[in-house]
């Protein structure tokens, strides 16, 4: 079992910054491929990036080279730097853990696990 709590959330102006992280409990952290997702309201949740075990890091079109993530193994946290936010990027951010292979890392229903959601909001 793995329990994730995300943090980070809140209120940014357009343009701007936010790191999110997501805190993990348990031994197997490092095991896992974890992963960051979305939803906003009225859609369906979307992949935004996912950190395999071995460090390779994917992220789709959306995010490339806006979105950064990075995990610490030691530390069992893993944070997603968000930045240059515009106005499509609020959502409620999600992260998740579990096992997917690279080719279908993007898929949420290959996570196991879930934090309850950080809400990112960007004002103009």
């Amino acid at each position: 079992q793995v329990q994730l709590v995300e943090s980070g959330g809140g209120l940014v102006q357009a343009g701007g910054s936010l790191r999110l992280s997501c805190a993990a409990s348990g031994r197997t952290f490092s095991m896992y491929t974890m992963g960051w997702f979305r939803q906003a309201p009225g859609k369906e949740r979307e992949f935004v990036g996912a950190i395999m075990r071995s460090g390779y890091t994917n992220y789709p079109d959306a995010g490339k080279g806006r979105f950064t993530i990075s995990r610490d193994n030691a530390k069992t946290l893993m944070y997603l730097h968000m930045n240059s936010l515009k106005h499509d990027d609020p959502a409620v951010y999600y992260c998740a853990a579990g096992s997917p292979r690279a080719g279908t890392i993007g898929f949420a229903n290959l996570y196991d696990y879930w934090g309850q959601g950080t809400q990112v909001t960007v004002s103009s």
